[in-house]
């Protein structure tokens, strides 16, 4: 009999979870004790911020990333907030910047400074004041410049844009007063255009922000929601919470119709959250357990199944939050696709786990780094609040990719257009009036002309090989799909053969 696998093919299926050693740890870290159900840690590659136990108000910590080992018990805090520290998030374009909400009702702005921290950060660049009650979360917009919202315990969500000069903010842009309680979490499509939420009344929610219309509200009598997740732009969402037999659950959404779940699935009986995040490049799903050591790791596709359910990394240490390090801070040498902060309060401890995939080869491995979203905006503020959608910026983790890494800066061909015609209308009235000017300024306007072109050029190869490699990710799943299909066809033909045999042995 020949040998037919099992399980269906998968690049990732042998995934595993890899802890760093305590020397790459961060130890002596007086994690908060916090109640409040959010991950109380965030990371970019410069930096990891962390919340922090604080007498008389709310502070979080801003650690070098690479300054591991034992933490000075008198190290400098970010404490300007009056009370406890709640939510925390870098701006996903500005390495250097980061927004904090607190039970004291506001939202800060604060601007880290790029050497290590030499005494306490009491004054914020801006601060939002806008909500009546205490403010539980806060999300960048993935792909607008300067664009906050943030959720508080008013019910209401505001969008803020901080693309202006005043230090203090009272009037956010937009209020979405369409929820009727407290909001449990909140999450973007790629493109920002739309907003997913999940409420304490049960409700998941799609809202279009920038209308503050609902387009989309279901609620299911066997499924508690806590969290909810857009799964980039497949159109479903994820959802973890709890069963009508306080069992932990996940479930998938489609998009556009939330009566009923696409699939619903009972995880265990354990009573803390389960914090779902995704990886659109590798579209990996990993739901991370609070209060135990458990990291469950599925793969997303298209089609039925829809979950395939890949493996499970386990630790003895329970995470009371968890940050993650966006795919530009990877170690791509190591065949790293994900990486997970863990704070382990129990034992003041920061724990680095690495989501690595089994390679032999130390060559950069292209087809599990796709182009993954940039460091820089797609669209300014104004841009996003006068209706204007644009996913992404995508770069390569390709090492010494420094052309496709400048793509952003070659955004806007319409400009450059311009920037050429007028520089050949220079062109032309220097040589009409070639007898009065003098020779060198009509040189200077060719070369003007020259260069304006050269970067015109340069923005539409770039263009082309974003194309390029977006054809060709498309064709690797397309031929992933058809290997699949010819495995289901050789096990159906087997099934085909034993039955036959067994009804002649009839």
């Amino acid at each position: 009999m020949s040998w037919h696998p099992q399980y269906r093919s998968s690049k990732f299926r042998h995934v595993y979870g890899k802890a760093a050693s305590k020397d790459k740890c961060y130890d002596c870290v007086p994690i908060t004790r916090n109640v409040h159900d959010n991950h109380f840690c965030a990371v970019n590659p410069s930096f990891i911020a962390v919340v922090t136990e604080c007498a008389g108000g709310g502070a979080f910590l801003v650690i070098p990333i690479k300054q591991t080992g034992k933490l000075d018990p008198h190290y400098p805090k970010v404490c300007g907030h009056r009370g406890n520290v709640l939510d925390i998030k870098w701006n996903p374009f500005n390495d250097f910047v980061i927004a904090s909400c607190s039970e004291d009702t506001t939202v800060k702005i604060w601007d880290i400074p790029n050497q290590l921290l030499k005494r306490n950060i009491t004054t914020p660049k801006k601060e939002l004041l806008g909500h009546a009650r205490r403010v539980g979360l806060i999300e960048w917009h993935p792909t607008a410049d300067n664009i906050l919202f943030s959720s508080g315990y008013d019910y209401k969500i505001m969008i803020w844009n901080l693309d202006v000069k005043d230090a203090v903010l009272s009037r956010p842009v937009k209020i979405l007063d369409t929820h009727k309680d407290v909001v449990l979490s909140m999450s973007f499509n790629t493109d920002g255009s739309l907003l997913a939420t999940a409420c304490r009344d049960r409700k998941i929610r799609v809202i279009d922000p920038r209308a503050g219309t609902v387009l989309q509200e279901g609620s299911y009598k066997s499924h508690k929601v806590n969290k909810v997740l857009f799964l980039g732009n497949m159109k479903k969402l994820f959802s973890t919470g709890t069963s009508c037999w306080n069992n932990r659950q996940i479930a998938l959404w489609d998009q556009n119709d939330l009566s009923v779940p696409l699939l619903e699935e009972d995880l265990d009986g354990s009573s803390g959250l389960l914090f779902p995040i995704y990886d659109s490049d590798t579209h990996m799903l990993y739901v991370v357990g609070k209060g135990d050591g458990n990291i469950r790791y599925y793969e997303i596709s298209p089609e039925k199944p829809y979950l395939n359910y890949l493996m499970e990394y386990r630790s003895h240490s329970p995470q009371k939050g968890i940050g993650m390090m966006p795919k530009r801070g990877l170690d791509v040498a190591a065949c790293e696709i994900f990486r997970f902060y863990k704070l382990i309060p129990t034992k003041s401890l920061i724990e680095p786990v690495s989501m690595i995939v089994p390679r032999r080869s130390e060559s950069y491995q292209e087809d599990i780094y796709p182009l993954t979203a940039a460091a820089q905006p797609a669209l300014t503020a104004q841009e996003w609040l006068n209706g204007i959608n644009k996913g992404p910026l995508l770069v390569s983790l390709r090492p010494g990719s420094e052309a496709v890494n400048s793509l952003p800066q070659f955004l806007e061909p319409e400009p450059l257009v311009k920037t050429t015609d007028l520089s050949q209308q220079q062109g032309e009235g220097g040589r009409m009036q070639e007898k009065q000017k003098p020779r060198g300024i009509s040189l200077r306007s060719d070369v003007t002309a020259l260069e304006a072109l050269s970067v015109n050029k340069m923005c539409v190869f770039l263009q082309l090989l974003q194309m390029y490699y977006r054809q060709q990710e498309e064709i690797r799943r397309l031929r992933e799909l058809l290997i699949q299909r010819d495995v289901q066809i050789k096990q159906l033909e087997l099934e085909l053969r034993n039955l036959c045999t067994d009804t002649s042995n009839y």
